[in-house]
């Protein structure tokens, strides 16, 4: 049955803190404990509530199953003008992915757009966090990576041999809103599938199928079955291509060697992630690309609709909205989550949320 509570709604500042002390209380230090809840945290006011403070337990459990490297030596394997081959060294991968968009943004200033591959990190959060950073240096951020688990055959097949491996692709504005994609190659991220079951709701058909080849909607019996692509074959062909780019080329687990760290805590899992840069100025001069943005989005937003059509919507709307109400009033946090981290926080000994 759905959890029909009324959310708890925390300030952003006060599940920051709890989060760094969360990892704090588990050996990293307070510094990177830091970082890594400003970014979950970032991800919970954005709106990707599966991959924010929702993965804390998980992530403890790892660390405590001692399949995180709590002190990486995260640094440059190999580097050319414009691309560089991060090592994590097992860290956070919210710690590598940090580390890696930071050195495409600096690359790029100078060789005007930097492709950075990574190997040996672990789940960073949503795409989306690593594609928008760029933006605040004028430039394109574009985001792929190798899930943490497959939960998607081949065209046709039953052996789980790919992920959902997202793409994020975020594009600044001048007066309008940022374009922000940020999307898995599947119809859903194998994250809202878990949120689903937490909170006892049932999933869309079209999310899942079972080996039959029947529609899947229990979420809590979706070992059962398998997610599925975006259009079909066409999705199946991204998830592979991109899991090449992000893990193949990088010396990064893809198809079989991919751990599913939902049901493994002790096993490194040689995460691998891409993060591209691209700097307007080297094209054009970004306030006459931004503004160029911006008549494109009005055209789209004034564009003839479809009867029983509302509004023209743009990617990355619902993000902005979310950050808008979450920012004022809270990040919500579902019955069920709010006692699991208040169990968390009674197994480490830290202040509970309430």
């Amino acid at each position: 049955m759905a959890d029909t509570a009324t959310p708890l709604r925390v300030p952003a500042e006060k599940l920051e803190s709890f989060i760094a002390k969360a990892f704090q209380a588990v050996g990293i230090s307070a510094a990177e404990s830091k970082s890594i809840a400003e970014l979950m945290v970032r991800a919970d006011v954005q709106g990707s509530e599966g991959h924010g403070v929702f993965r804390l337990p998980q992530y403890i459990r790892r660390i405590k199953g001692g399949a995180v490297n709590l002190k990486p030596n995260i640094r440059v394997e190999r580097e050319a003008a414009g691309m560089a081959l991060v090592n994590g060294d097992n860290g956070m991968g919210h710690l590598v992915m940090r580390f890696a968009t930071e050195k495409a943004i600096e690359k790029a200033k100078i060789a005007g757009v930097a492709w950075v591959g990574v190997q040996w990190s672990n789940h960073a959060g949503p795409a989306s966090l690593y594609a928008a950073m760029p933006m605040e240096h004028g430039m394109i951020g574009l985001y792929l990576a190798v899930g943490n688990a497959n939960h998607l055959p081949a065209w046709g097949g039953l052996d789980m041999l790919l992920s959902t491996n997202p793409i994020a692709v975020a594009v600044p504005a001048q007066e309008e809103e940022s374009i922000v994609l940020d999307m898995a190659t599947t119809v859903a991220a194998y994250g809202k599938v878990k949120t689903k079951a937490q909170r006892g709701e049932t999933m869309p058909e079209g999310w899942m199928m079972d080996r039959q080849g029947r529609p899947l909607t229990d979420p809590k019996r979706a070992n059962e079955g398998f997610l599925l692509p975006i259009g079909g074959y066409k999705g199946y062909g991204l998830a592979l291509i991109f899991g090449l780019l992000a893990g193949t080329l990088n010396g990064a687990a893809m198809g079989r060697n991919v751990v599913d760290f939902n049901a493994d805590d002790t096993t490194p899992t040689n995460t691998g992630h891409a993060i591209v840069a691209i700097n307007i100025e080297a094209f054009q001069p970004v306030a006459e690309f931004r503004r160029s943005v911006d008549a494109l989005v009005r055209d789209l937003r004034k564009s003839e609709r479809l009867p029983g059509v509302d509004r023209i919507r743009l990617p990355g709307e619902g993000s902005h909205a979310a950050r808008a109400d979450r920012s004022k009033n809270g990040i919500p946090l579902p019955a069920q989550l709010a006692v699991a981290l208040n169990q968390l926080a009674g197994e480490l000994r830290i202040q509970p949320l309430g």
